[in-house]
């Protein structure tokens, strides 16, 4: 297959690779204080299920529910959480988002790669951010809906480690794009990521911390830095 025939895709994470912070806390602090202000005095029911994560007892998936409940309610009118999804991922891009990262995507998109934002984070407000990027594909955690209300429980796989490059390999199958016939860029900041950095042709480590450093190092794939916004 010649190259001018074969798909071109670049799979981007999110937190931390194109924005300096990661979204989820600031997104449910953003929900309190705009929507539910009352729902701070149960922030220390939140130590539980910290404490069974620390343990080892409870995974990332039951974490991000129990979150979600604690502070947003178990179900949400979806109107309502749309409406502030878009304001939270304006305010958040416009102080995190990477400037290297934006232009790391225009110059993906100048030499025909489709991008594609694979992340844990929450598809309600991804969305926004991906939409705010110029990005149409996304990859994300989901939620669970019934009846115009957002549920508290997710719905399939939490969107992290294998099972980000699972959901990543099931769209490529929904887009008819066989990994034989693509050429791959993949760009994350974390050791969760290493499934599917090692998945494509051309892993791109961005801004590690010590322990993604060493595996960069080990496994000779590139390490960019990219900074924060003037002033961050």
């Amino acid at each position: 297959m010649s190259t001018e025939s074969r798909h071109r895709l670049a799979v981007y994470d999110m937190d931390l690779t194109l924005t300096d912070r990661a979204s989820w806390t600031p997104w449910l602090l953003h929900w309190v204080r705009h929507e539910a202000p009352w729902r701070l005095l149960l922030a220390p029911l939140l130590l539980g299920p910290l404490a069974g994560f620390a343990l080892g007892l409870v995974d990332r998936r039951r974490l991000k529910e129990a979150a979600h409940a604690l502070m947003m309610g178990r179900r949400v009118d979806a109107a309502r959480l749309e409406r502030r999804a878009r304001v939270f991922a304006d305010r958040f891009c416009a102080r995190h988002e990477r400037p290297d990262a934006l232009a790391q995507i225009a110059r993906d998109r100048a030499e025909g790669f489709r991008i594609l934002l694979a992340t844990a984070s929450s598809a309600f407000y991804v969305r926004h951010m991906a939409a705010r990027w110029g990005i149409a594909d996304v990859v994300a955690t989901a939620n669970r809906s019934t009846g115009g209300l957002v549920l508290c429980r997710i719905d399939g796989p939490n969107c992290y480690g294998a099972d980000k490059l699972a959901l990543v390999e099931a769209w490529c199958r929904r887009e008819g794009i066989a990994r034989g016939g693509a050429e791959v860029r993949a760009y994350s900041d974390h050791e969760a990521d290493v499934p599917l950095l090692s998945w494509a042709d051309q892993p791109t480590v961005i801004s590690p911390g010590r322990r993604m450093a060493r595996i960069a190092a080990a496994r000779g794939w590139p390490v960019r830095r990219w900074q924060r916004q003037p002033g961050a």
